[in-house]
Parts: C-alpha cells; sequence; structure tokens
C-alpha cells in the first residue's frame, strides 16, 4: 500500500479530523468539505464496491431500495481491524455483521421499517490494514415506483438528496453504472452531467462487464472514447448474488476480477489500470490532489466564519446568566429598549428604522382619527325621508288636538337629541380601534425580549392592563361629551343657521350642498372586478368633488370612463371565493347602469386600511353608504306622507333646515373633541406609564429572577454559537498543521495510526502537488467535451 507519498495520504485524515471537530461537538457543518459522493442506479453495485474496498461484507442487502440514509463511510489504514459509528463513539465492531446491523437499525430508527428515507446520515469508520485512506459517502440509489410507505414523489425527493452533495464544487463524483446496460441512459452519469457539464468532478465506474452479452465489451469507454470525462472510467467486476448467497470470500473475488482483466482480450492491455484496487489508489489520489486545492479556500471559510462570531462569542465567553448584577443590568436595558421603541412606533421613526411595508403605530392611529372615525360618523348619518317623518310625527303630537299655526322648536330639540344620541357609538368605536391598536404596537414592541419569555409577558400584561384602565376611563369622559351636548341646546352659536334662516330657506326650497369646486380628493391604483369569468384588473382612479375618473395608467394619459357622483351610493361586499380582496361597490338606489351594462361597479384593494381611506374619501364626496332597511322600514305607511298639507310641510322643511344645521356644529365638534380626549386619556398616559411605572411594577409584580430566566431555545443558541466558534477554532488548528510550503518528492516512513485518528494533535508530514489526471498515466488527457 505504500505507493504513494504518505505525507499526500495524510491530507485526507486531516479532512476526517475537521469532521470530527465538528461532530464530537454537537455541530453541523454549514460549509463545504472535500469528498467522494456514490451515485448510481438501485442495483448498478455501489455497495459491492464499497465492501471490495474493505474487504467485509458489512453493507445491507435486499431487493428494492436498500440504503435509504447517506452513510459516510470513512476508510483509515490502521494495523487493527474494526468499524466505529459516530453515534456510538468509542464502541468498536469487530464483527462486521454486527456493522451491518447496525446501520439496519439506525436506518429503522430515522426512517421506519417500511422503506422510508431520510437525509440525516450515518457516519461510520473503519480502521483496516486492508484500504488507504478515503472517505466516500454511499448515496441512495435513484428509484422509480414508490414502495411501502414511500411518497408518491419518493423519485424527486432521493433526487434533490443527490443533487444537495453533488452540487457542492468540492464534492468528487463517483457516478457507478452496470456496463450491461446503455451508457446513454445511465442516472449517474446523467445527475453528473447537470452539476458538473464538464466532466471535471466525475469519475466514472463501469461494474458487472462479465456480465456483457457474448461479442460485446466496454473497451471504449474504459479508454474514455465514448462519454469521455476529464478524471476517465475505471472497471470493476463485483461478485454476483449467487457468490454473495454463497458467501464467497472478497480476497477470492478480488483474485477473481484479475484474473478476469487479464484473460479477456479486450481489457488485458490496461488491466493494471482497472479492478477494484487500482479504483481505490486512484480514489485517494484524485481525493488527496482535491483535498490539496480546496484546502485554502477551506482555511479562508473557516477564518471568515470565525471572525464573524468574535463579538458575540465574546458577550458569551463570561456569561453567567444568574448573576444579579447582569440580571438588574439586562433588566434596565429591555425595559429602556421597550420605552424607546413604544415611543418610536407612536410618534414617529427615524428614515433608518421607519418601516416601508405597511402603517403601523402612531401612523395607524392617524388614520383612524381622520379617516376612519368620520367614517363611521358618516355611515351613521341619517336619512332624510325617514327624518322628514320623525319630524312630521313630533309635530303633530307637539300640537295634539290642536291645529298647529306656528313651527314648534320643542320638535327641532326632539329630533337633534335623537341624532346627538347617535354620536356616541361611533365615538366608542374609536376608543376601541385605538386600543387594540395600541395593544399589537405593546405586543410588537415586547418582541424584542423574546430571550426572557417570563419578562415578555408580565411586561405584556402590565401595559395592557394599564391601557384598558385608561380605555374605560376614556369611554366614560367620552359619553359625558356626548351627554353635554344633549344636556344643552346652544342655538346661539354663531355657526348656527337661526329660525328665520331657516325658515326663509325652506320657503325657497333652497338645498344646501358642500361644494368642493373641481377639487382632487384621491388618486390611486383599485382592481375592478368585471365579471367573474374575465376577472379583476387594475385601474388608476382620480376621485373628484362631482366626478369619479378611470385611467389606464397613473400617467392619465388615456381615460377609461368618468362615473358622475350625483346619487351614487356605496355598499360593502363580502370577498370572492377566490380572492383575498377587500371590495365595495358603487351604485345608484334607482337601479340604473352604473358601468356600460352593469348596475354596480365593484371595486377593491388588498389592504383594509386601503379601502377604509377610499370609503372616507368618497364620503367627503358626498357619497354615501346604502342604508340597510329593516323590517319596520319596509312596513312603514307612508300615506300619511302622500297627504301631507303644505303648512306642514313648510315646519317640517324648516325643522329639517335647523337640525342640519346644529348637527354640522356638535358633529365637527366630536370629531374634534374625541381624538385628543383619546390622546390624553389613553396614548399619552400610557406612554407615561411605560416611561415613569412600568420598571417600579416588575419589581413590584414578583421576583426578579424568575423573570430573568432564559428562554430554552436562547441558551441553545448561545450554546450552539460557543460550539461552532470551537469547532472552527479546532478545524483551523488542525488545518495549521499542514505544511504547504515544503512539499516534497520523497516518500516519508509510514504515519502510526495516532497521527491521523483523532487522538490528539500530531505534526503532519509535508504533501507534494502533482496535477491531476485521468487513471491512465500512459494516455494522453482526453478532449474535454460534454458527457
Amino acid at each position: 500500500m505504500a505507493w504513494a507519498n504518505q505525507g499526500m495520504q495524510a491530507l485526507i485524515p486531516v479532512i476526517n479530523r475537521v469532521q470530527d471537530a465538528f461532530s464530537q461537538l454537537g455541530t453541523n457543518v454549514s460549509f463545504e468539505l472535500p469528498q467522494i459522493a456514490v451515485v448510481g442506479g438501485q442495483s448498478a453495485g455501489k455497495s459491492s464496491v464499497l465492501e471490495n474496498f474493505v474487504g467485509k461484507d458489512f453493507l445491507p442487502r435486499g431487493s428494492g431500495i436498500v440504503t435509504r440514509r447517506p452513510l459516510i463511510l470513512q476508510l483509515i489504514q490502521d494495523p487493527n481491524e474494526y468499524g466505529e459509528f459516530l453515534h456510538k463513539k468509542g464502541h468498536r465492531y469487530v464483527d462486521f455483521d454486527e456493522v451491518r446491523q447496525e446501520i439496519e437499525n439506525e436506518t429503522d430508527r430515522v426512517t421506519g421499517q417500511n422503506k422510508g428515507i431520510s437525509a440525516h446520515p450515518i457516519n461510520l469508520r473503519v480502521y483496516s490494514p486492508n484500504v488507504l485512506n478515503l472517505t466516500l459517502i454511499d448515496l441512495p440509489g435513484l428509484t422509480k415506483v414508490p414502495v411501502g410507505d414511500q411518497p408518491v414523489d419518493i423519485e424527486q425527493q432521493i433526487r434533490e438528496m443527490i443533487m444537495t452533495f453533488i452540487s457542492r464544487e468540492t464534492c468528487l463524483i463517483l457516478a457507478v453504472t452496470p456496463a450491461n446496460s446503455d451508457l446513454a441512459t445511465s442516472d449517474a452519469l446523467k445527475l453528473a452531467k447537470e452539476v458538473d457539464p464538464q466532466g471535471l468532478r466525475t469519475i466514472g465506474v463501469l461494474t458487472k462487464l462479465d456480465l456483457m452479452d457474448d461479442g460485446t465489451d466496454a473497451r471504449d469507454i474504459l479508454e474514455n472514447k465514448l462519454l469521455p470525462l476529464r478524471r476517465g472510467y475505471v472497471g470493476v467486476v463485483n461478485r454476483g448474488q449467487k457468490d454473495i448467497m454463497g458467501r464467497k470470500n472478497i480476497t477470492a473475488a478480488l483474485d477473481a476480477e484479475r484474473k478476469f482483466f487479464f484473460a479477456h482480450p479486450s481489457y488485458r492491455h490496461m488491466a493494471d489500470r482497472l479492478g477494484t484496487t487500482y479504483l481505490q489508489k486512484t480514489l485517494n489520489q484524485q481525493l488527496t490532489n482535491h483535498i490539496r486545492d480546496t484546502l485554502p479556500t477551506l482555511r479562508d471559510t473557516l477564518q471568515k466564519r470565525l471572525f464573524a462570531m468574535e463579538r458575540e462569542v465574546a458577550d458569551y465567553k463570561n456569561y453567567a446568566p444568574n448573576d444579579p448584577s447582569r440580571q438588574t443590568k439586562a433588566l434596565m436595558q429591555m425595559v429602556t429598549q421597550f420605552n424607546a421603541d413604544i415611543e418610536r412606533s407612536i410618534e414617529g421613526s427615524s428614515a433608518k428604522l421607519v418601516s416601508t411595508n405597511e402603517l403601523s403605530g402612531g401612523a395607524r392611529i392617524n388614520r383612524l382619527f381622520h379617516e376612519r372615525f368620520p367614517f363611521e360618523i358618516v355611515k351613521m348619518e341619517f336619512d332624510e325621508k325617514e327624518m322628514r317623518r320623525e319630524i312630521q310625527y313630533a309635530i303633530r303630537n307637539i300640537h295634539g288636538i290642536r291645529v298647529g299655526l306656528f313651527t314648534p322648536d320643542m320638535a327641532f330639540e326632539a329630533i337633534a337629541k335623537k341624532q346627538i344620541a347617535r354620536l356616541k357609538e361611533p365615538s366608542l368605536k374609536c376608543v376601541d380601534l385605538v386600543v387594540n391598536e395600541l395593544a399589537m404596537v405593546v405586543r410588537r414592541c415586547a418582541d424584542g425580549m423574546s430571550r426572557y419569555p417570563r419578562l415578555r409577558d408580565e411586561l405584556e400584561r402590565l401595559v395592557v392592563s394599564f391601557t384598558r384602565e385608561r380605555e374605560q376611563v376614556a369611554k366614560q369622559q367620552i359619553t359625558l361629551l356626548i351627554e353635554y351636548e344633549l344636556a344643552y341646546m346652544n342655538t346661539n352659536h354663531e355657526d348656527f343657521i337661526g329660525f328665520s334662516n331657516a325658515e326663509a330657506k325652506a320657503t325657497q326650497g333652497q338645498s344646501v350642498k358642500n361644494v368642493l369646486g373641481n377639487q382632487v380628493i384621491r388618486k390611486g391604483w383599485l382592481s375592478v372586478n368585471i365579471s367573474f369569468v374575465r376577472g379583476s384588473k387594475d385601474g388608476w382612479f382620480v376621485l373628484k368633488a362631482d366626478t369619479l375618473n378611470w385611467y389606464r395608467d397613473d400617467s392619465e394619459k388615456e381615460k377609461k370612463y368618468m362615473l358622475p357622483l350625483d346619487g351614487l351610493r356605496l355598499r360593502d361586499l363580502e370577498a370572492g371565493f377566490m380572492s383575498r380582496a377587500f371590495r365595495f361597490a358603487l351604485f345608484y338606489p334607482d337601479g340604473k347602469n352604473v358601468y356600460k351594462d352593469y348596475k354596480q361597479l365593484e371595486v377593491g384593494c388588498n389592504n383594509l386600511d386601503e379601502v377604509d381611506a377610499w370609503k372616507a374619501s368618497f364620503l367627503r364626496a358626498g357619497v354615501y353608504p346604502e342604508k340597510v332597511k329593516t323590517p319596520e322600514d319596509e312596513s312603514s305607511p307612508d300615506s300619511d306622507e302622500a297627504s301631507i298639507d303644505p303648512l306642514l310641510e313648510r315646519q317640517v322643511e324648516t325643522i329639517g333646515n335647523l337640525v342640519d344645521s346644529y348637527m354640522k356644529i356638535v358633529t365637527k365638534t366630536i370629531k374634534d373633541i374625541v381624538p385628543k380626549a383619546i390622546m390624553h386619556l389613553i396614548v399619552n398616559k400610557v406612554s407615561e406609564f411605560v416611561k415613569e411605572e412600568l420598571l417600579m411594577n416588575l419589581y413590584q409584580s414578583g421576583d426578579a429572577d424568575k423573570l430573568m430566566e432564559e428562554s430554552q431555545l436562547e441558551a441553545q443558541k448561545r450554546e450552539e454559537m460557543l460550539r461552532m466558534y470551537n469547532a472552527c477554532k479546532e478545524a483551523l488548528r488542525i488545518i495549521a498543521e499542514v505544511n504547504m510550503s515544503s512539499i516534497g518528492e520523497t516518500m516519508p516512513p509510514s504515519l502510526p495510526p495516532t497521527d491521523y485518528r483523532p487522538t490528539g494533535p500530531s505534526p503532519i508530514p509535508p504533501v507534494p502537488r502533482p496535477a491531476p489526471a485521468p487513471p491512465g498515466h500512459g494516455q494522453a488527457p482526453a478532449p474535454l467535451v460534454p458527457m
């Protein structure tokens, strides 16, 4: 076995030790180590090739898919012969039948006993005097039809598992293909070609050469003339199923393999470059050269990873979770940060921290005050026809049996108070919306304390409880505001129309209309749902005081339609079965078409806030929501209105003008004072509580030590960071033992086993640097053409 530079062979144990440095610390290797992946279809002979390397029967066999988990096989030259699993470190298996049984047991433990698969590898090290240092990964063979409890996409799962290994640039691909099948249909070569189109990382292995039909051979393939690879092909002859069942000795099988090649007329001229022994030597040389070439990159990767972790690890090195001073400092820092986050969320963020995805905190509260709250008020606005009927009944009931010659002011007060009382519901709803938004802000800011779950929960409970207390106070005060308005009707207000003006206006039949001129109220994109078949499409809409203009895009050059707003109404729609958009419809109450042959125009947005903003804008333009009719409304008789006398009609019109004028004054006051009350009684008080009283309440609520208990996830994260840091340091130390500057061509003495087994650091002899070459030493390199 001393056919090559033993210093070069020492590179393979170096990588094995790097692998062990991470495995022993329980850390997955997240970067690419040089390795050889064995790829092939089912029954291609992969397992037989590996067993021939070891000289023992140790791999599971059977029908169907046998290899169901990746097997990382590390072959290490050693005077003793035994196997050792990473998951049972320290337990030596001298009987290789027990090795096979342990592979089957460990596979079943993870995948079950009914042909399931898993990407979690099994690590096996085989020490033997009959092997060369080599590390291979035996991957499951490609299958076409699922069996047992395998999923229907088993072929895709195995393919993805194989691709995760062979797509790495540091991975050599050992493509195993049976010679008695068409090479052009080889699963292994097809996969290798996808990730290595020039064949620079692929080593071809032809099995079952002894089973080819008479008169056929694989000479052109083995001479690298057909589907050439940069690293060439090696042919092997494995034991047949009869030999395996008969427990034929592998040593005898290797002798038979050698005799076959020397006796075959097509292979005897290259027999010294064929067979399992030559394949093992070739793989040893190729992997050693590959490790040598990739070692500098691996060193750089480890150093970058180490430097990236330095800062966090520095905080963790002397970390004492139960140190009282550390807990106090951490508690102060957490509360201070929470206070800053709350203030930033409500008052506004700096340009560096501002969210560009959605409104939150103070911006959402601002929208509630100026868009949602006015919209809720307008939604409850009285129906003119209903109000006229109420005024008529009020006037008649006040006059009683007498015929009224004058308009009674008591009717005005009764109707006005009824309308004022209706303002209570949207005002209290505004409080609920703001409190809910504050609770969301508190929850988001508290998420930064996930490291201390008990502290996070307690802090959130205290702030939300205080917010709910302030909610009740605010609702009481806002209810008082409504009661203030009901307690005294100030008809001397400077903006009140007065009785004489209201009567003159009623006589002249004038109507007050809020004229905004040609002002643009809102612009933006809306999805338009034309029909179920055609689906929805986006359009650019410009809402003005008297029209809604629909353009093809935001350049506003091509107008598709203009919809007059006079008489238009708005109704909410439920989200469609195939759509998540929030929609509303525009329509005319009299049933005439809105757009072409459509009775209503359905528009919407993906964001509920945007829909509310559009509704509020339509309200400014005088497009009001549809009034939901109740059974009482539908059953109310209209005969009284049909027979109303002119005097009563003029009185009804006068009272209506008075109520309309007074309600504008009250509504304006409520729209202004309710947001101010909410800010003073809830938002500002919550901010003061967080800033001044939260820390004291946290200390009063319970044991500070319990509050500062770390989450299990955070402790695991810290331990994982320290393990990765120590693993990187150990890996760099191992790699540093390789002296790349003193490579020699002489053959140093053989390495003692302890030099490449992970029992401690030891000097590594220098390594030579021959260029990669195909297995045929005497042949010229094959042309680099696709496979």
